[in-house]
């Protein structure tokens, strides 16, 4: 992959190809939500360098619909977001490649982000990030480097030069770190790293901003580990594969700070082939659905989730061409997915008895879209 961007490296441009939907009982069952009243600031990253993306753009919703956007000035390749515990700051990485930034924003008034400071990933395409649960720090995953780097959230909401950062290795070929997160107790940092098809577990000394690795837990070759999402008890991890499309179900145990792979689930339907590359991994607030966006056939997953069980439900069309990433609104009435190729923002209603998306509800164009985040 050395030469190649991150989003250029899949291949060609992918395939159509209809949706499939496990059983017409199922694909009925999705429902727009009665009474469903949504509204707010959300914001939407696409990239810059790419098919004329805006960086960072300002939306708002009325009912599930999202409104012209407007874009904040000088914020590059937006692709990751999160913010601080008090809402007051939102920090989003600028995936510069060979050197990449993570932005730190006022956002007291949602609406209008201001630009507090910019400060260097100490590598290249910086793809993910997250505050860690400290408050003290921002954490943030270079691809094309395969390193995590920590920095220290300042007074204000500024970001400090890096504390820390470290490199992984992989056995063939080049990390490409992919994610990094904390557990839900918050004692420990785990980077997956698609490159290395590895789960990095690190400790995080918060008085120092160094981490200290801790296990690697390792993946077949060729898996390309791309993002995991803790389920509700926080006893098991869901690992979302890229390169084969299936999620690798793992026991977490926190005491002890291991992983440990215990089975691996499709994404995708029997027979499905062409390109099959899954995108982001989410789960419902009360713990029973997990959804991934698949890019190839331009999908929308279920999973349906009972701790070490994850079993594909349904697939249903994203409505767009190749689905990056979704997210659930805080309702979680609506599935908002980033289709990056066709430049849309789809949203498909969700019926919170079943967990099932239904057809696309409508669409917003935003080249070279890459993720949506509510404020």
């Amino acid at each position: 992959m050395t030469g190649l961007s991150r989003r250029t490296f899949l291949g060609a441009a992918a395939g159509a190809s209809a949706a499939t939907v496990l059983g017409a009982q199922l694909a009925s069952a999705a429902t727009t939500a009665k009474g469903c009243i949504a509204g707010g600031t959300v914001y939407i990253g696409s990239y810059t360098s790419g098919a004329g993306g805006h960086g960072l753009d300002v939306s708002s919703r009325s009912g599930a619909k999202l409104g012209p956007v407007r874009t904040v000035p000088g914020i590059t390749d937006t692709s990751w977001f999160d913010r601080g515990a008090d809402g007051k700051t939102l920090y989003v990485t600028n995936e510069g490649d060979p050197n990449g930034f993570v932005s730190a924003l006022n956002v007291a008034d949602a609406a209008n982000p201001k630009l507090l400071n910019k400060v260097s990933s100490k590598g290249g395409a910086p793809t993910h990030l997250s505050v860690h649960s400290s408050q003290k720090y921002v954490l943030a995953a270079n691809y094309s480097s395969g390193s995590v780097v920590v920095l220290p959230i300042l007074a204000g909401g500024k970001l400090g030069a890096a504390t820390d950062l470290v490199t992984h290795k992989a056995d063939s070929g080049q990390a490409h770190a992919h994610q990094v997160v904390n557990d839900p107790t918050g004692r420990w940092v785990l980077s997956v790293d698609l490159g290395a098809d590895s789960v990095y577990v690190y400790s995080l000394d918060v008085g120092t901003g160094k981490l200290a690795l801790h296990q690697q837990l390792k993946l077949p070759a060729g898996a390309g580990p791309r993002h995991l999402a803790f389920d509700k008890t926080g006893k098991f991890a869901y690992i979302l594969q890229e390169l084969r499309p299936e999620v690798t179900v793992a026991s977490w145990d926190a005491a002890a700070g291991t992983l440990k792979a215990l089975s691996v689930v499709p994404a995708v339907p029997p027979g499905s082939t062409g390109d099959l590359f899954p995108g982001e991994i989410t789960l419902s607030k009360d713990g029973k659905f997990a959804y991934a966006t698949v890019r190839g056939p331009n999908t929308l997953a279920t999973f349906a989730v009972a701790g070490d069980s994850l079993k594909l439900v349904s697939t249903v069309s994203s409505g767009g061409n190749w689905p990056r990433h979704v997210a659930l609104d805080p309702g979680e009435n609506w599935f908002y997915v980033s289709n990056q190729r066709s430049g849309t923002v789809t949203w498909l209603p969700r019926d919170p008895a079943t967990g099932l998306p239904g057809a696309v509800a409508g669409s917003l164009a935003v080249p070279d879209v890459n993720s949506v985040y509510f404020a």
